[in-house]
């Protein structure tokens, strides 16, 4: 299975960041993975931003779901994060992910099995 980020390295702040993950090697409908975007800003850790289940179903770290929707294109077998309203804060890299698909907590690291390679985002102000 292979995840791989695209979107624009640099965005302005107050501007809405978007990012598409496309896989490979798997359905991002398949029973019952769930797919994931996390972040790690400069000098921290990583940061659970939300997901996408196989079903559709999405859900959200709550520090971020003011902000931030998940979406995904079937035929394309691609999902996209958009973030509204950047700061220079949400300057990151920024990656895409698959869980085990053992229902377990989507905000444990350990749950993932894939990763993209990740994509440097920097928000200008």
């Amino acid at each position: 299975v292979r995840l791989q980020e695209s979107g624009p390295g640099l965005v302005k702040a107050s501007q809405t960041l978007s990012l598409t993950c496309t896989v490979s090697g798997d359905s991002i409908t398949t029973n019952y993975y769930f797919w994931s975007w996390v972040r790690r800003p400069p000098g921290k850790g990583l940061e659970w931003m939300g997901a996408i289940g196989y079903t559709g179903s999405t859900s959200y770290n709550p520090s971020l779901k003011s902000r931030t929707s998940i979406s995904r294109d079937t035929s394309k077998n691609q999902f996209t994060l958009q973030l509204k309203s950047v700061t220079p804060e949400d300057t990151a890299v920024y990656y895409c992910a698959r869980d085990n698909g053992r229902g377990g907590d989507l905000s444990d690291f350990d749950e993932y099995e894939f990763w993209g390679q990740g994509a440097q985002v920097t928000i200008s102000s």
